[in-house]
C-alpha cells in the first residue's frame, strides 16, 4: 500500500510554518501562470473558457492531494487539445465527460496494478513523434483566431482545416494579427526584464487594455462565448449510452496514456530539481481521481503540467500544499473576477498557445534524432508524427507502438548468434581460458554456442543445429550467453533435440542459465532429456562428450 500512499500524507508530519508560507506564495504565483493557459486551452479544445478553470480547480486540487509527487501541479495541458476537439465534434460535451471519467478509471487501475514503472518502456521515438505532432496541430488550430479569419467552425481534420484557411485567407483581420504579434513579442522579450511575473499574463493585460481603449475591432472571449459564468462548478452526470461508451474506449485509453506519460515525466523532471523521489503508482491513482472528478464537475482531462510544476519548484513550493493553494486561488478568481475575462482578445489567447506549441514541439530534439538516430528509429518517429497530424492521436500511438515493437523484435533477433566449433588438436589464442578454441573438442563432437536471448523472433536461427550432423555422435549446446528463453524457442529447441535423438546423436547442454533452465524444468523438457545431459560448464560438457564418444567407439568395435 505504500506505493499508492499520497505524498501529502508522508510530508505533512514534519511540515513547518516557514514552508507553509513558501507553499502559499508559490501556489498563488502558479495560479497566475495557470489562469490564461487554462482559459486558452479550454477554448482551443472547443469548450467554454470556464471549463479550463474547472479542470485546474477540481482536478488540480485532487492531483496534489492524492498524487505521488511533492510538487506536481495538475490541470489542462496542450497534449489533450487534439483529442478533446475530436471528441467534442463527434459526441459533444457528454461524450467528453464520459471519456474523461473512463480515462480516470483506467488511470486508477494502472496505479493499483503497479503500471507506474512500466510507462518507462514507451519508446522515446513515439513520445517525441506524437508530442511534435500535437504541437503542429495545436499551432495550426490557432491560426483562425490569430489571423482573425471570418469563417465558421474550424474542421478537426488537419487537411480540411488547412483547406478552410486557404479559402478564407482573404478575410484576415489586420487588427487581430497586430494584437497577436504584440502578444507573442511580449512573451518572448518579457522574461529578459523579469521572470517574477509570467509573460503570458502581461500579454493578456496589455492586449486587453489595447482592445478596450483603442479603436480596434477584434473578437474577445465575451463576443464569441457571451457572458462567462462565475458560479462554482456543478456536479452533473452525463447522458450516455452503451454504444457511446464502446466507441469512446479508444479515446479514453489515449487520454489515460497521455495523462500517465506527461504526469510521470513531470514527476521525473521535478524530482531532479528538488532531489526527491515520487511514487509513480500513487501519482497514477491521483491523476485518475482528479480526472473522474473533473468530468463530474464539467471539466476536461487533466494531467501534470511540466511548465507549471517547474514554476512551482522555482518559487519555493516543496509540498502538495502549493498545488492545493494554486487550485483554491483559481477558485477565488473564478468566483470574483471571471466576468472580467470576457474582455480578453482571442488573438492574444491564440498567441499564448502558439508559444506553448513552440515550446512543446521539441524541434531541437527532433532534428538531432533525424541526424543521429538509426533509420528504424527515424521511421517510427516520422510515422508517429505523420499519423498524429494527418489522422489522430489514437491511430498514431497504436501504429507507433506496433511498429516499434516489431522493429525491436527484429533488432533482438539480429543479435541472436549461433557459433560452431568442431574437432581441433591445436590450441591457440590463450588469452581467454574459457575460449572454446583452447579446448580440445573430441572427435565426432560438435559444439554450438548460442549468444543472445532465445525467443520467437530468433527461433529459426537455431534450426541449423540439427542439420549438420554427418559423422557426429555428440552435440554440445553451450548456453552461457542465453539470459532468457520463451516458449517458442523452447519448442524449436525441443524439435532439434528430437531430430538428434532419432539420429542417435546425444545432446548435452552446457552452462544453462537460471531462466532458461527453469522454463525447461517447468515444461518437462529437462526430465525428457535427462539431468545427466545438463552440465555446469564447458569443461564438464566436453569431458562427458569424450566419455560418450569413447563408449560409442568401443561399442562399434
Amino acid at each position: 500500500m505504500d506505493s499508492i500512499k499520497p505524498k501529502l500524507f508522508s510530508v505533512i508530519g514534519d511540515y513547518s510554518k516557514e514552508q507553509f508560507i513558501k507553499d502559499v506564495i508559490s501556489g498563488i504565483i502558479v495560479a497566475i501562470i495557470a489562469l490564461p493557459l487554462s482559459i486558452a486551452l479550454a477554448i482551443a479544445s472547443g469548450v467554454n473558457p470556464e471549463r479550463g478553470l474547472y479542470t485546474a480547480i477540481i482536478a488540480g486540487f485532487l492531483i496534489s492531494f492524492f498524487g505521488g509527487s511533492r510538487v506536481q501541479i495538475g490541470g489542462p495541458t496542450a497534449a489533450f487539445v487534439v483529442i478533446i476537439y475530436g471528441i467534442i465534434e463527434e459526441f459533444g460535451m457528454d461524450g467528453l465527460i464520459v471519456a474523461t471519467i473512463m480515462a480516470g478509471m483506467i488511470l486508477i487501475i494502472m496505479g493499483l496494478v503497479h503500471f507506474g514503472s512500466l510507462i518507462k518502456f514507451i519508446p522515446y521515438t513515439i513520445t517525441t513523434g506524437f508530442t511534435a505532432g500535437i504541437a503542429i496541430t495545436l499551432f495550426v488550430g490557432q491560426l483562425k483566431d490569430f489571423l482573425g479569419l471570418d469563417m465558421g467552425a474550424v474542421p478537426s481534420e488537419f487537411l480540411a482545416k488547412m483547406a478552410a484557411y486557404g479559402q478564407h485567407f482573404s478575410t484576415v483581420n489586420w487588427n487581430a494579427l497586430l494584437i497577436g504579434v504584440i502578444a507573442i513579442l511580449i512573451q518572448i522579450f518579457w522574461p529578459r526584464i523579469t521572470d517574477k511575473v509570467p509573460g503570458s499574463l502581461v500579454a493578456i493585460i496589455v492586449t486587453t487594455l489595447m482592445v478596450k481603449f483603442l479603436p480596434l475591432e477584434v473578437n474577445t472571449i465575451g463576443s464569441v462565448y457571451g457572458e462567462l459564468s462565475s458560479a462554482f462548478p456543478k456536479f452533473a452526470l452525463p447522458h450516455t449510452t452503451f454504444r457511446m461508451i464502446i466507441k469512446l474506449a479508444g479515446s479514453s485509453f489515449t487520454i489515460a496514456f497521455l495523462a500517465a506519460i506527461e504526469s510521470l515525466l513531470s514527476c521525473v523532471v521535478s524530482d531532479g530539481m528538488i532531489g526527491s523521489r515520487h511514487r509513480s503508482n500513487a501519482e497514477l491513482v491521483g491523476q485518475g481521481l482528479g480526472n473522474i472528478a473533473s468530468g463530474l464537475f464539467g471539466g476536461i482531462p487533466a494531467t501534470g503540467a511540466i511548465a507549471r510544476t517547474a514554476a512551482n519548484v522555482k518559487n519555493g513550493g516543496r509540498t502538495p500544499v502549493a498545488g492545493m493553494v494554486h487550485s483554491l486561488t483559481l477558485l477565488l478568481i473564478l468566483l470574483l473576477l471571471m466576468p472580467t475575462a470576457a474582455m480578453i482578445p482571442m488573438p492574444a489567447l491564440a498567441a499564448i498557445l502558439i508559444i506553448v506549441a513552440y515550446n512543446m514541439s521539441g524541434w531541437r530534439e527532433c532534428i538531432s534524432m533525424v541526424k543521429n538516430a538509426p533509420k528504424s528509429d527515424i521511421a517510427v518517429f516520422g510515422i508517429t508524427l505523420f499519423l498524429t497530424v494527418i489522422f489522430d492521436l489514437v491511430v498514431a500511438i497504436e501504429v507507433g507502438m506496433v511498429l516499434a515493437s516489431l522493429l525491436f523484435i527484429k533488432t533482438m533477433s539480429d543479435t541472436a548468434d549461433l557459433k560452431e566449433w568442431t574437432y581441433m588438436d591445436e590450441m591457440e589464442n590463450r588469452n581467454d581460458p574459457d575460449n572454446i578454441k583452447l579446448k580440445e573438442v573430441p572427435k565426432g563432437t560438435l559444439v554450438y554456442e548460442i549468444v543472445g536471448p532465445m525467443f520467437f523472433g530468433a527461433a529459426d536461427t537455431f534450426l541449423d543445429i540439427a542439420y549438420k550432423t554427418k559423422g557426429t555422435r555428440v552435440i554440445i549446446i553451450r548456453m552461457r550467453g542465453v539470459p532468457a528463453m520463451d516458449v517458442s524457442a523452447l519448442h524449436t529447441l525441443s524439435g532439434v533435440w528430437e531430430t538428434c535423438r532419432k539420429k542417435h546423436i546425444k545432446v548435452i547442454f552446457s552452462h544453462t542459465q537460471e531462466q532458461p533452465l527453469s522454463m525447461m524444468q517447468k515444461a518437462g523438457f529437462y526430465d525428457q532429456v535427462g539431468a545427466k545431459y545438463f552440465r555446469e560448464n564447458i569443461d564438464a560438457a566436453l569431458a562427458y562428450a569424450r566419455e560418450l564418444c569413447t563408449k560409442n567407439t568401443i561399442a562399434e568395435k
